[in-house]
C-alpha cells in the first residue's frame, strides 16, 4: 500500500470519527450538567447555602461581583442563590407535567390502538381537535378555567403535551399488536388484557424513555412561560419563570436579573434533548 493510500486511509477515518468525538463530548458535558442540576434540585443548600428569599436592601441591584458571582435583584436577594434554588422547582415541574402528559397520552393511545375501529375513529377526531390547539394556548386555556398556581400550570403543561405523546402511543401499539409473539399469545389463548399486559405495553413502552427524557426540557419551558406570564409561580418564588418576569422591568438598567434565569432555562432544554436523542441512539443501536 502507497503512502498516498495510507494517508487517504486516515484522513478517511479522522473525518468519521470527528463528528464522533464532537458528538462524545456534547454527551459528556450534557452528563456533568445533569448532574449538577440533579445535585442543585437535591441537595440546593450545598451548592448555594444562603436563603434565597433573604432581602438586603442595601445591597439591591448590584451587577455580578466577587461577593453576589450573578448579581442582586431589586430587593438585594442574590440572584446565584436563588437560581440554584429554583433548579428544584423547575425539575419538579417539568417532570411532573411529563408524567401527567405521559400518563394521559398511555390511556388515550392504548384506548385508541386496543378497542377496535370505532373507539380508534372516535379517539383520533378527539386527538385531531386537541392538535388544532397549539400546546401553549391549550395551557392557557386550562388556567383560565381552572386558575393561575403551580399545581394548575404543572397539569397545564402535561395536558397540552398529552396528545402528542398519545398519537405515538398509537402507532406503536398497532405496529406491535401485529408482532409474531403478540400472534403466538393469541394462539395460546391468552386474553386481550393479557396480551396487552404482558406483550404489547411493555414492548410498546420502552422507547418513552426517550420521549420522557425530551419532555422534561419541552415542560420545564413551557412551565416557565407561564410563570413569565404570571400564571404559574409567582415573586419572589425562586423558580426561573418567576424570576424571568420579576426581572423583565429592569431589563435595560440589571440585565443580570433575566439573563441568568433564563440561560439555565436554555441549558436545561438543550441538557434534556442531548441527553434524550443519545439515549435513542444507543437504543437503537443495540
Amino acid at each position: 500500500m502507497s503512502d498516498l493510500e495510507v494517508q487517504a486511509g486516515l484522513a478517511a477515518q479522522s473525518r468519521q470519527s470527528g463528528p464522533s468525538r464532537r458528538l462524545g463530548a456534547a454527551e459528556a458535558a450534557a452528563g456533568v450538567l445533569a448532574l449538577l442540576l440533579l445535585v442543585s434540585a437535591s441537595v440546593p443548600h450545598f451548592l448555594a447555602p444562603g436563603d434565597p428569599l433573604a432581602i438586603d436592601p442595601l445591597s439591591a441591584f448590584q451587577p455580578p461581583n466577587l461577593a453576589h458571582g450573578f448579581g442582586t435583584d431589586e430587593s438585594g436577594r442574590d440572584i446565584y442563590t436563588r437560581v440554584v434554588h429554583g433548579t428544584q422547582y423547575s425539575l419538579v415541574i417539568g417532570a411532573a407535567a411529563t408524567a401527567v402528559g405521559l400518563s394521559l397520552g398511555i390511556v388515550l393511545g392504548t384506548l385508541a390502538g386496543m378497542l377496535g375501529r370505532v373507539v380508534d375513529f372516535t379517539m383520533n377526531r378527539f386527538l385531531e381537535v386537541l392538535f388544532a390547539f397549539p400546546g401553549l394556548l391549550l395551557a392557557l386555556l386550562f388556567i383560565v378555567i381552572f386558575g393561575p398556581g403551580v399545581a394548575t400550570a404543572t397539569i397545564a403543561v402535561g395536558l397540552s403535551t398529552a396528545p402528542g405523546y398519545a398519537r405515538i402511543i398509537r402507532a406503536q401499539l398497532i405496529t406491535v399488536r401485529s408482532a409474531a409473539f403478540v400472534e403466538a399469545a393469541t394462539v395460546l389463548g391468552r386474553t386481550r388484557w393479557q396480551i396487552l399486559l404482558r406483550h404489547i405495553l411493555p414492548n410498546t413502552l420502552a422507547p418513552l424513555f426517550v420521549l420522557a427524557t425530551l419532555g422534561v426540557g419541552q415542560a420545564i419551558v413551557w412551565a416557565a412561560t407561564l410563570s413569565y406570564l404570571g400564571l404559574g409561580a409567582e415573586p419572589p418564588t425562586a423558580e426561573w419563570g418567576a424570576m424571568l418576569s420579576a426581572g423583565r422591568t429592569y431589563i435595560t438598567s440589571a440585565w443580570w436579573m433575566s439573563f441568568f434565569p433564563g440561560l439555565f432555562i436554555v441549558l436545561t432544554a438543550v441538557t434534556a434533548t442531548v441527553l434524550g436523542r443519545s439515549i435513542d441512539r444507543r437504543m437503537r443501536h443495540a
